[in-house]
């Protein structure tokens, strides 16, 4: 089963006093990047949230975000926080003195500095004990908001297997026409040359030598031999298939498939001179670009 990089999940619980949400989103990116946004006193548990994420989610860019508000039967009126104050008045006084700046923060400009009017929290985790609890909590809640996630992707990557089996078949289908194609390609050949000399022959430009002829063909029909390209891509159409039923991340092996089978394609291109054998090679590189795209959001 192939899965998407493309998901989101969420989730929320009441602990301590507060109320926390958790948000993942998650996008395309060639390796695992992992990007957490916590409230500032939470960040010593970021650690620890990331390994589960890196744990369960093995390609993408995945951003977390933890939120938390106090509950309103909780919630206390802020207070003035005099440490706080005395060391912004301190630092400006040093501004003054050390630098010639001039002006002191105002008591609106004072007001708006971060940690002056704080929350008194008798809840909050300072002691271990709580920390220990408070991480506890949020790793419950990230693996349930982690669960909603891998259940979209899973979804996303279902529909991106169908779409990319059903591309498979129609490559399949084209190489079955090239099969049958590629021996009509030196006969084809043959007979058009043949009437080519001989109209020449007839016009007196040089006389027909039936040896050279046959080396001719012979050359040509080596040249243009593209047995062994449609050998193996009919092999790697399979490994594709086996590949969307894995449960292993998938994605850049393949990427890797993908050009594979575009390089096994070019070359038939290159070899084919052959109109019907030429379009077959537009259209399977038409599906392949097709199959490049979807791919690229697989896992």
């Amino acid at each position: 089963m192939s899965f998407s990089m493309t998901g989101y999940g969420q989730s929320a619980f009441q602990f301590g006093g507060y109320k926390v949400q958790l948000e993942i989103k998650s996008v395309n990116h060639r390796y695992c990047e992992v990007m957490m946004r916590l409230p500032r006193e939470w960040v010593c548990f970021e650690d620890g949230l990331r390994k589960i994420v890196q744990s369960r989610l093995k390609r993408g860019r995945i951003d977390v975000y933890v939120m938390k508000e106090k509950e309103e039967d909780q919630a206390l009126p802020a207070v003035l926080n005099e440490q706080a104050v005395r060391a912004y008045l301190q630092a400006a006084d040093e501004l003054e003195s050390q630098f010639g700046m001039q002006g002191k923060p105002s008591i609106v400009d004072m007001l708006g500095f971060p940690d002056v009017m704080v929350q008194p929290d008798g809840t909050s985790s300072d002691s271990e004990g709580q920390k220990d609890e408070w991480e506890q909590v949020l790793q419950a809640g990230l693996n349930e908001a982690l669960y909603s996630l891998e259940q979209m992707r899973a979804r996303e990557g279902l529909h991106l297997a169908n779409d990319l089996e059903r591309r498979i078949t129609r490559l399949e289908s084209l190489h079955t026409e090239m099969l049958e194609l590629a021996p009509t390609v030196v006969s084809d050949y043959r007979n058009k040359l043949r009437q080519r000399l001989t109209e020449l022959q007839e016009e007196g430009s040089f006389p027909f030598d039936e040896q050279k002829l046959g080396m001719e063909i012979a050359v040509f029909a080596d040249r243009s031999n593209i047995e062994e390209e449609l050998t193996r891509l009919l092999s790697h159409f399979g490994q594709c298939r086996e590949l969307l039923k894995s449960e292993d991340s998938v994605g850049r092996k393949l990427d890797f498939l993908i050009q594979e089978m575009n390089r096994e394609v070019n070359t038939i291109g290159s070899k084919a001179n052959h109109l019907a054998l030429v379009n077959r090679v537009v259209e399977m590189k038409a599906e392949l670009e097709k199959i490049r795209e979807q791919s690229a959001n697989i896992e």
